[in-house]
């Protein structure tokens, strides 16, 4: 039974052969001529609350990134058989991205929550069931959908995460902002939406992905890890970006997120109902902690080892494909003020009222259309299947 005192045993091993990890990771580039590589790293500090990216109504701290760098990230997953296809990608380019996952995806594919940290990138949260606004919840409800994703999250992954999260939707708030800044957790929106919700053909979602990247010069990229049209173009777009020089910074957290454990109990009975029956699961970080290999038996002498990772999910030193220690920028942005809750930022269980046939006109008002998703022209982004 995984107990939240195990974060800090791990995070000792882990840190400490973090150097190996980074090394074996290293040797693992085949292609370096055709690799993406990683330019530099963003440490973020999040005790602050900060809110990165520029799909947001709410004040937003300062881009971290120059002109013609991009932030990979990966949101709704894990789903196995495309999150591993994109997780090959991604090691096929040697470079890194940004997983938010959703809790109950978590709970259920443990196996490739605990891949997405062992090849080495960093692991956020994307709330416990994917609410599509969160805003029209009441303020207690959506802290709920937050923390219980935090939880199983990691529980599912068996250390800590990183205190990095996305709205479902991009569907903020103040009040929900205030709530992640008194936790320290950073929040992150986008800058370039490939539209992958909305785009079956790889060709397409490629050929608009890369035209939207390029009219801003970079960004934060949104990409789905359940979607088979971005495994598919995924390749495509890694190679178009290295040709025309674009360069992939790394987000990575400054400290771990430490879960509330109200959730405990209730995930344990969930999560065990995923590991398999026969014998229990064996990870990359309990068979390194052990020294065996992934089946049981002893590692063999001059063995590959798995990528080692630190605390919060990151190698503890990435290179560029030149060779040279990945530069990393610190951030620690101050903390921002935020406003009360309001009626419109937060609604309390909706209540039925029986309103008069003459306030309209003797007929029902009918919801507004939304107008139909095209490969050229998304909707608006509170309606992206983020």
């Amino acid at each position: 039974m995984f107990r939240r005192a195990g974060y800090f045993a791990i995070a000792v091993i882990l840190g400490a052969s973090g150097a190996a990890g980074a090394a074996w990771a290293e040797a693992t580039c085949a292609d370096p001529g055709r690799a993406l590589g990683v330019e530099r790293v963003v440490e973020i500090d999040a005790s602050t609350g900060p809110l990165y990216g520029e799909i947001s109504v709410l004040q937003r701290e300062e881009s971290f990134l120059k002109p013609r760098e991009v932030v990979l990230t990966f949101d709704d997953g894990p789903m196995p058989w495309i999150t591993k296809s994109i997780l090959d990608t991604l090691d096929q380019f040697c470079t890194k991205a940004t997983f938010f996952s959703v809790g109950r995806m978590a709970i259920a594919y443990p196996a490739s929550i605990k891949d997405v940290l062992a090849r080495g990138h960093t692991l956020g949260a994307h709330t416990w069931s994917h609410p599509l606004n969160m805003k029209r919840r009441g303020l207690d409800r959506a802290i709920d959908e937050i923390e219980r994703g935090f939880s199983a999250i990691a529980m599912a992954a068996e250390q800590p995460i990183a205190p990095f999260f996305r709205f479902p939707g991009l569907s903020d708030s103040d009040p929900m902002m205030a709530h992640l800044q008194s936790r320290g957790i950073a929040a992150f929106t986008v800058d370039v939406v490939s539209n992958d919700s909305y785009i079956g053909s790889a060709d397409r979602l490629a050929t608009y992905t890369l035209s939207q990247i390029d009219k801003r010069q970079g960004g934060i990229v949104l990409f789905h890890d359940i979607k088979s049209a971005t495994a598919k173009a995924l390749p495509v777009i890694l190679a178009e970006l290295k040709r025309q020089g674009y360069k992939v910074v790394h987000m990575r957290a400054k400290a771990p997120l430490v879960p509330v454990n109200t959730y405990d109990a209730d995930l344990e009975k969930l999560i065990a109902k995923s590991r398999p029956k026969a014998a229990p699961e064996v990870t990359f970080v309990a068979a390194t902690a052990a020294g065996v290999a992934g089946d049981g038996t002893p590692a063999a002498e001059g063995t590959p080892q798995p990528h080692l990772l630190p605390f919060f999910g990151s190698p503890a030193v990435l290179k560029t494909l030149s060779g040279a220690e990945a530069e990393v920028t610190a951030l620690a942005p101050a903390a921002r003020p935020r406003e009360a809750a309001t009626a419109r930022d937060h609604i309390a269980a909706p209540t039925r009222e029986k309103k008069s046939v003459h306030s309209t006109g003797g007929h029902k008002a009918k919801p507004p259309r939304v107008k139909r998703a095209t490969a050229n022209e998304p909707p608006p982004f509170a309606l992206f299947g983020f």
